[in-house]
């Protein structure tokens, strides 16, 4: 989620022209890539699975652009120079999450993917399952959270194109979408991942820099704490501010979660070879630690420069990368990195604007026996509807954008974690067993956040609703399968086939 979208107020980044400057090449080197994937997009593979022919590398680069989004200039600082190290606990688990992601499921999803023309996330579960309506769920509920999730993402493009351009805020979310819907229309995923490559070669360039930046600011990490030390000792704890609790629930769903993000989990079937699949947790880690150093960096620095007394305590946690940039980077630095800030939150809508497009217009027509007829048109008139909904509603309430926001990560592990990560790992999971999970999934999620959002109920303290929801839902899937398991049919024999690899 992009906590960028909890702005209540504009950004103040400088409207120079080296910032213009380098937004305008930005702007246009991705205009090119999206021509250029339009031009060798000529079918539903094409424009779903990217013609399965990503290397390691770009798929890797790929998926964490996607991944990480704008929370990581933006919402990322600001919440460690709120919350302390504790923050990090959301970040610690991605080398576990890609090794295991790579382990558990990519070569089984790459292979049934070959096996049976996937083109979905959804599609998996109903093969694995010989059930449509498992499969129909599962694009329900991802459909609920990519809602929410695109809508804070353009709601953060929108404040940050305002702020470059003093366009105000809903035409700048207007013309942020223009420019995504412009490729992600016409060249589809195809488009999408070649410009993700892009865009977080960017992202990973800008945190080196504002990372180094940062250091020559503070003084160096030793200096920094030191001075945090003297004030704040708690800033630095392994938890930081946050609750025991609450810490290893972060963990739990951060590191869990990852196996249920149909945004990254699709990029597998792009995969050229599943033998080279080794490399990608390797290529994968580097590229999120390099561009985690920003969120570190900067969150550091910030806090410790307020201890100093030599800036004034921040207004909204988010403002730390905007005051900065304004104080402390050269022009050009801070042109780059909105052309980071730009890129991150354009991989992770260009990505659910593709994953929301093939639910309605595969997923959702499979599951009730009526697939459409040409399925690149409809994805592309899919994508246009889903790209104008979610900025309509990220214009509609930004409490309400941040509010859907939130429960998206947790959302898709809670519906999607037990019947696909399990179940392509465990020939015991039952039909009923992932129509339940999604099922509890999806209803304590949504219930456990509305709760919460409007003060009717509070978990105890440090308690998430996403971490309960996820062990709710693995519960249920366990349970249910095992109650199951005598009256379920056999697997067809080339899904059991890819389990036992």
């Amino acid at each position: 989620m992009s906590l960028l979208a909890l702005q209540t107020a504009p950004l103040s980044l400088p409207r120079q022209p080296a910032v213009l400057l380098t937004a305008a090449a930005y702007a246009l080197i991705t205009a090119a890539i999206g021509i250029w994937a339009s031009r060798r997009t000529r079918s539903a593979g094409d424009f779903f699975t990217a013609g399965r022919r990503l290397g390691p590398f770009a798929l890797g680069v790929a998926a964490m652009a996607s991944t990480l989004s704008g929370f990581t200039f933006i919402g990322g600082p600001g919440l460690l120079y709120s919350v302390g190290l504790g923050a990090l606990l959301i970040f610690l688990p991605a080398s576990l999450s890609n090794c295991l992601s790579a382990w558990v499921l990519a070569k089984r999803l790459r292979l049934l993917g070959e096996a049976r023309n996937l083109l979905t996330i959804p599609d998996a579960i109903g093969v694995r399952y010989n059930s449509p309506a498992a499969q129909g769920l599962a694009a329900v509920a991802m459909l609920v959270a990519i809602v929410g999730y695109l809508a804070t993402n353009l709601l953060a493009l929108g404040l940050v194109i305002d702020a470059l351009f003093a366009t105000g805020l809903g035409t700048g979310i207007w013309i942020g979408t223009a420019a995504v819907l412009a490729y992600s229309v016409g060249g589809g995923i195809l488009a999408g991942v070649y410009t993700d490559v892009f865009q977080g070669l960017v992202m990973a360039m800008a945190s080196g820099l504002v990372f180094l930046a940062a250091l020559r600011v503070g003084g160096g990490l030793g200096q920094m704490s030191a001075a945090i030390l003297a004030r704040e000792p708690a800033f630095l704890a392994p938890w930081g501010t946050l609750a025991p609790l609450a810490g290893l629930s972060f963990f739990f769903v951060f590191g869990v979660g990852v196996l249920g993000q149909p945004h990254v989990l699709h990029k597998f079937y792009m995969l050229k070879d599943p033998l080279r699949l080794r490399w990608y947790p390797l290529i994968m880690t580097l590229a999120m630690v390099v561009t985690l150093l920003l969120l570190f960096g900067v969150g550091l620095v910030m806090k410790a420069e307020v201890i100093r007394g030599a800036l004034p305590p921040l207004g909204r946690p988010d403002d730390a990368t905007p005051v900065f940039l304004l104080r402390f980077v050269s022009p050009w630095v801070a042109g780059l990195l909105f052309a980071g800030v730009a890129a991150a939150i354009m991989s992770t809508v260009n990505s659910f604007l593709n994953v929301g497009a093939a639910a309605i217009s595969h997923d959702l027509p499979q599951a009730v026996g009526r697939p459409v007829g040409n399925a690149l048109r409809t994805g592309r008139l899919a994508t246009l509807a889903i790209g104008i909904l979610a900025a309509s509603v990220a214009q509609a309430s930004g409490t309400l954008v941040a509010f859907l926001g939130i429960f998206g990560w947790g959302l898709f592990a809670a519906t999607l974690v037990p019947a696909l990560a399990i179940g392509l790992n465990w020939k015991g999971g039952t039909r009923a067993g992932a129509i339940a999970s999604i099922g509890v999934g999806l209803g304590a999620t949504l219930v456990g956040e509305t709760l919460g959002f409007l003060r009717i109920y509070a978990l105890p303290h440090g308690v998430t609703v996403s971490g309960l929801a996820l062990v709710l839902a693995l519960l249920t899937y366990l349970g249910v399968s095992r109650l199951t398991r005598a009256s379920t049919p056999e697997l067809d024999p080339d899904v059991k086939l890819v389990l036992e690899l």
